[in-house]
């Protein structure tokens, strides 16, 4: 049974990454070309027929614009449980576009978000 499970996860997750090139208007080729990962390799995790490395999908995840964390998700590799508010500030704080002190301000914001929506929380629960 848990052998059916890696093949549908796999099986989901090259459909999700083909979805995800073909919108960025790539080919498999030039998906390879950008990730350093081989053209039949990369047709065989898209097929499902591979299961690839958590370091082959931050590559295509960079490659495609998109989060390693729901890459991992979609392999199995973490839970979804696992990825979570700490994913948002990682994200915030590796942006290169951003200055320190606007990633200080958005990780305050963000922060301040998450103690508002706990408070409400706890207040449900006590009514």
């Amino acid at each position: 049974m848990a052998r059916g499970m890696v093949s549908k996860t796999v099986e989901s997750l090259g459909d999700y990454l083909r979805e995800q090139r073909t919108e960025s208007k790539l080919s498999l080729r030039q998906l390879a070309e950008q990730t350093g990962v081989s053209n039949p390799y990369l047709s065989q995790i898209e097929r499902g027929l591979r299961k690839p490395s958590a370091e082959v999908l931050q590559q295509i995840a960079k490659a495609l614009r998109i989060s390693a964390d729901q890459l991992y998700v979609r392999a199995g590799i973490l839970s979804a449980e696992d990825v979570t508010s700490d994913s948002v500030e990682r994200a915030v704080l590796a942006d290169p576009a951003l200055t320190e002190r606007q990633k200080q301000s958005l990780l305050d914001v963000y922060s301040s978000f998450l103690a508002l929506n706990e408070a409400r929380h706890a207040g449900t629960d006590s009514a």
